[in-house]
């Protein structure tokens, strides 16, 4: 009988300690903060970056010029090294994303990358002149602008540049992307 007598009291030294643990738990749970909402993201200024993408891509790089409030530059990188490829990533003043992509790589490879699988649709958009594709399906809806859209014949002729694919893609709706496209100013 004295070896069910131990077991009993280990049992019971098991219970009081996950007793305590789950009170001090508790206790820690109410004392410590947590968040509940978005994270606080910071706008980027990204004018030094577009001034050094404007200077060395082989084509007119754009950037939005006059969004409405509540549109937060998020991200921004150019890499010359490979396929001159410009980055320009906002957050919506309805919390979702929309980027602006331009990059000399082979469209069909850019544009897959860049939705992360979307397909072309029949739709297309006019704005300012341009027709731009809608694309779906992927992780981001997109309008594309095909290499030498983005910019008149003159003005990349006179550049001396190679065309650029531009993508205006993100989680916002189309309603969102055409007004980023719209918004799009060629340098």
């Amino acid at each position: 009988m004295a070896g069910t007598n131990g077991k009993q009291k280990t049992a019971r030294s098991m219970m009081l300690s996950l007793g305590v643990t789950l009170l001090a738990g508790g206790v820690m749970y109410l004392f410590i903060p947590h968040e509940d909402g978005e994270p606080d993201l910071r706008p980027v200024d990204y004018r030094v970056e577009l001034l050094t993408a404007r200077r060395a891509a082989p084509y007119p790089v754009a950037a939005p010029e006059g969004l409405p409030g509540g549109w937060k530059a998020t991200s921004v990188r150019y890499q010359g090294v490979e396929n001159d490829t410009w980055h320009l990533g906002f957050h919506t003043p309805d919390g979702q994303y929309v980027q602006i992509k331009q990059s000399t790589e082979k469209p069909s490879r850019f544009i897959d990358e860049t939705t992360d699988g979307a397909h072309a649709t029949k739709a297309t958009e006019e704005i300012d002149g341009r027709t731009w594709t809608r694309y779906t399906g992927g992780r981001y809806d997109a309008l594309v602008l095909p290499a030498g859209g983005a910019a008149d014949a003159k003005e990349t002729a006179g550049a001396g540049a190679r065309g650029a694919t531009t993508v205006v893609a993100g989680t916002g709706s189309f309603a969102q992307l055409k007004q980023m496209a719209a918004a799009l100013e060629l340098g």
